[in-house]
Order: C-alpha cells, then structure tokens, then sequence
C-alpha cells in the first residue's frame, strides 16, 4: 500500500475532536463506520453532517454521498471538518420515585450503594431531577426555555443608567450630551463603586457577560452565555476508555475548582409586605423557646434600588409540620399536603420563594434581649445550614434561556431570624453560590463541627471523585496567596449576602387581622385550627365578621379550607379571588355558590 494513499482526517464535533485514517480508494460508506466507532454510543449515524466551517459553511449530509470515495471530495491529508449529528432519543423514563431512587443508590461505576456507605447522603441528596436538567444541554432554549415572568419583564428595559449633566467637566448646552453625563451600563463599575453595590444584579450580570461573548463584530453564530458549574465525572466520554474509576481522561474529569466570592447575586433584596409576618412568626419561640422553620410565599418584582435589580416580596409564612427543639428543628422534604398549599398559592399568584427559620437565645436578663450568636468573627450561615440552603437552591431551578443546560441559578432565598449586636432580634438574607449547589450536588464538600468551615470530602475511589479545590486569602503579611481547601475552608466563600426590609407604607396582599386565624401545625403550643377557629374568623355565631369582607383574607385559612374539602374546584378559584382583591361584588357571587352555603351551614351547626 502506497504511503500516499493513505491520509488521516481531522474532525471537530460538539462531544470533541477525532482522528479517523482512511485511504483514498475507501467509500464513504467505510468513513462513516470509522466515525460511527469514535463517537459517543447514543450518537445516531444516519444524522451526520459535514461542514468546511464551524458555522455558515458548506454543509453536507454523509448519508447523500455514501457511494462516493474519499479521492472524489477533493480532501487532503490533514484536514479538519466539522460533524455534527443528532442523539438517540432518550430511552422511556421510570416514574419519579424509582428514578429518584436510583438515582441516590447506584454508583458511577454501576454497583449500588447502601445508605449506611455515605454518611453524607441525608446532607447532600438532591432530586433526581435536577441533576438531570443541569447536565444535559437543551437545544435552542432561546426558543424553548419559559422564563419567569419578571425575567421577561426585566429582558425589555434597557437598562442604562441616566446621568445629569456635569457642572464642572460638562461644557457643552442643555441638550448637549458627552462623556461625563452619557448613560451608563448597568454594569459599569465606577457607579456600582459609587453607589457602594457589593454584587451585580442578575440582568446585569447576563448583559455584561452577553456582551463579552456574542459581539455583534465578529460575525460569529450566537452561544448563550451563561453556563453553570459543573464538577462531576463525564460518564460518556468520547476517548472510548472504561467509565471511571476504571479510565479517565481530561475530556471527562472535572478541572480544578478555585474558590471565589460569587460577584453577581439572582435576587437582590427580600420585603416583607407586613411587619406582622416577622412579629407573628417568632411568636412561636416566644410562647416555647424552640426554633421554628418557614417557608416563604411571594413573588417577584422590579427592584429600581439596583440597575435591573430583582426583589422577593414575601405575603405570607407557611410552617410545615416539623419537630422544634431549642437548638434546631427536624423537618420532612417533602412535608405532607405540600401540594395543595402550592395549589392555594398559585391561585393566589404566589410562588415558594424561600425558607425562612429562627435562631433565638434569650440572654436570661429579662429584658427582652437575645444573645449575639452570628456576627463577623463567628459565621453567618452555619456550614450545615449552606449545605441544606444548597439543596433547596437546587430543587428551585430558575428557567433562563440563555443558558445552554436551559436554566442557571436559583431564585430561592433563605432568611434568618437571628440576635443582632444590639440584643435585639432582626432578619438576615443570603443565598449560596452557584458553585456552592454544585459542590453539594457532586458530593464534594460536608458539614463541619465548627460551623464557619466547610468540609472538602476524601475521595473514595468508587463512588467519588474530587476535584482538587482551592481558594485565595490575603496571609498574616498581606499578600494574596492560593491555599489548598483541605482539610476545610471558610464558608463566606459560598455565600451571597441580600439585603432586606419592609415598605414605607405597607399594603399586604392578605389583609386580616394577622394572628387571629390560628397557624398551622402549632398544637405543641396549644394553638390548633378546627372548624371552631373558621367560625370565628368568618363571624358566624354574630352574623357578620370583624373587618368584614377581608376576614377571608388570611391564607393560612385559604389553605384550611383547601384541606377540608368542602369547596369545589371553582369555588376555591373565586374565593382566593376574594382574598386577594377584597372586591363586594365577587364576593357576592362566592355567597351564592352551593358549597359556600354548604360551609356556612356546616359551621352554623358546630357552633
């Protein structure tokens, strides 16, 4: 066989770059077997595609010229095409609950796992789901992705900056504009500097980022811009090696991770509608001295303190069933019912937005005053705490369509009630990295003992693989070093701090007397709901309730009567309408329904 018949071929392909050697006198036909032998095995190989460029090519299916030879394309020794292909359809999936156990019990390298093999399973176990959805890449989610409403919203600003005019350094006339008073990004670092903005807003993170990927100049095809963390092993790598532990490769392991203050944040600020969500809230560890865990309903909305800026606006605090102790709380994920309280809140125009839990100690002065346990030489969040905020944030995904996995981040916020310097109580904000979810996610890091570290875990071998992982600190004289993580690292590297407060006026969205209509899942305290409780708030034994209209305004009520079935589908649509907008005339027709009348004469009764 002559040397000159023989050539290699380059080809550069969205799973990497391969070399296939053929000789001139071979069919195409022989050329796409060779291809169909290097590529991933789920790759179907009647979708090859070849192209002379990466984009805006000359592009040819393989499957039209497969009687052709090699001789005849006019291709020399050496050269690179690109392929692209399509993947085999995903085999039928499993339901949830088996998938989500096999998920938790098989290893990389396929032998299953008992639960007494991973004493960190309870800590870092997240849902099948959304492992899945953060691996695999979503084509065209530009096209696909549903974003949350106030990303759309937010997408169709523009975002700029006005500045006024300049008195010393503008000389130009009223109408005149230069570089001292022209608008600004919303990134622009002088203002943020001026301002004293520790991390940039979501949007004007994407922006930036946008701008530095896809430039209009450059003429090249659009990628999105955004990509998530990821630190775990590829299992279908291209090289062809047995899946780890048994191979691996750099095509397939995860880069080394270095540790860094997350520079943009997802949300922004967290308001409370009302101040007597708070005050109602710790309620609890005032009438038992245990701890008390909540999640937060709300929604969404422009936040115009920072450029493109988005705030969570909490109306209302659901508290779960858990066992309340009085350093710490138990509490079940998912907890029983935990879908019909979401049912009440959409209907409402509500969504989980975040957690929020107490960590109170009375200083035994008998002034009303607690004990400082968070503060700047102890921690923030507990590295126990980071790590179940983390799976929270993973469970919570936000949608964006301009991430190539067709989601980046999360929206869930975690509040603290906490003592502050003063002695008094009051309410802190964070969220966790995104590198912080994905650490938790791969198995990387655990609880610590001391609560301002974070754990890096041992690799096993077999069912972990970690990374080597670093972070920069300024040493004893200064300097900027880089120092291994292990065997821990300070937790303020996987932390993003948020600010929060109340409005000026306040306008709740559900406007009974808090407090009246009993909480959820408070019988330890002696506080329980019944139909007595329902009567009452609604001012049946009186003939007409205290406030009126707005006494089915509460939504820990809105959920009981979810649960006690009484109301239709409809029904239940018309009274959150009521709660909601307090409107006369709805709420005359929620009177005449059948099982309005049905409840008020079931009530009648009881009392």
């Amino acid at each position: 066989m002559s040397p000159h018949s023989v050539m290699i071929l380059r080809f550069r392909s969205p799973d990497g770059t391969f070399r296939v050697q053929v000789e001139l006198a071979d069919a195409v036909s022989t050329l796409k077997a060779k291809l169909a032998e290097v590529v991933p095995k789920d790759v179907n190989p009647q979708s090859f595609v070849l192209s002379d460029q990466p984009a805006n090519g000359q592009t040819r299916p393989l499957s039209e010229i497969l009687d052709s030879r090699i001789q005849d394309l006019g291709l020399r020794h050496g050269d690179m095409l690109y392929l692209s292909y399509t993947k085999a359809a995903e085999p039928s999936k499993t339901p949830a609950s088996t998938t989500k156990s096999a998920a938790a019990s098989i290893r990389l390298n396929g032998q299953p796992v008992k639960p007494s093999e991973d004493v960190s399973h309870k800590y870092t176990a997240t849902t099948a789901d959304s492992a899945v959805h953060d691996v695999e890449k979503v084509s065209d989610p530009w096209e696909s992705v549903e974003q949350d409403p106030i990303d759309e919203e937010l997408e169709k600003l523009d975002g700029k900056i006005t500045r006024s005019r300049d008195q010393r350094m503008c000389k130009h006339g009223p109408k005149g504009m230069c570089d001292y008073c022209m608008p600004v990004e919303p990134y622009d670092a002088a203002y943020l500097a001026e301002k004293k903005i520790k991390h940039l807003s979501f949007h004007a993170y994407l922006r930036k980022t946008n701008t530095l990927t896809n430039r209009p100049e450059l003429k090249s095809s659009y990628m999105p811009p955004l990509s998530e963390p990821n630190y775990r092993i590829r299992k279908s790598c291209p090289s062809g090696h047995a899946p780890w532990p048994e191979g691996i490769c750099s095509k397939c392991q995860p880069s080394a991770i270095t540790l860094q203050p997350q520079t943009f944040r997802m949300v922004d600020h967290v308001e409370f509608s009302d101040p007597a969500l708070i005050n109602n809230f710790i309620d609890f560890w005032r009438r038992s001295g245990c701890q008390r865990i909540g999640y937060l309903y709300g929604r969404y909305a422009p936040y115009p303190e920072i450029p493109l800026g988005i705030k969570a606006v909490v109306e209302a605090i659901y508290e779960p069933p858990q066992i309340c102790e009085p350093d710490g709380v138990t509490l079940s994920s998912p907890w029983e019912g935990e879908k019909k309280v979401d049912e009440v809140a959409a209907l409402c125009g509500l969504r989980k937005v975040g957690v929020i839990f107490t960590d109170l100690l009375d200083d035994a002065t008998g002034t009303g005053t607690v004990v400082c346990k968070r503060h700047i030489d102890s921690y923030y969040l507990s590295s126990l705490e980071i790590v179940f905020v983390a799976r929270l944030q993973a469970q919570y995904p936000n949608p964006s369509k301009w991430s190539e996995t067709g989601r980046f981040g999360s929206k869930f916020v975690t509040c603290v009630v906490s003592g502050n310097e003063d002695g008094g109580i009051d309410v802190a904000a964070y969220q966790v990295s995104n590198s912080a979810v994905e650490m938790v996610r791969a198995d990387i890091i655990e609880p610590c003992a001391e609560p301002g570290k974070m754990l890096v875990r041992e690799e096993d071998g077999k069912s972990r693989y970690v990374p080597e992982v670093f972070f920069r600190h300024k040493n004893e004289y200064g300097v900027n070093v880089q120092e291994n993580a292990k065997p821990a690292f300070p937790v303020e590297y996987l932390l993003v701090t948020l600010t929060h407060g109340f409005p000026t006026s306040a306008n709740p969205m559900f406007k009974a007397p808090s407090g009246k209509f009993p909480v959820e899942n408070r019988e330890v305290i002696g506080v329980a709901q019944d139909h007595t409780a329902v009567a009452e708030q609604l001012g049946v034994k009186s003939g007409s309730p205290e406030g009126g209209i707005t006494a089915v305004s509460d939504f820990h009520m809105l959920v009981f009567l979810k649960n006690w079935g009484i109301l239709e589908e409809k029904e239940e649509e018309l009274l959150a309408q009521v709660a909601t907008t307090v409107d006369p005339r709805i709420g005359d027709k929620l009177l005449q329904t059948p099982g309005w009348q049905t409840l008020m004469t079931i009530l009648k009764e009881s009392v």
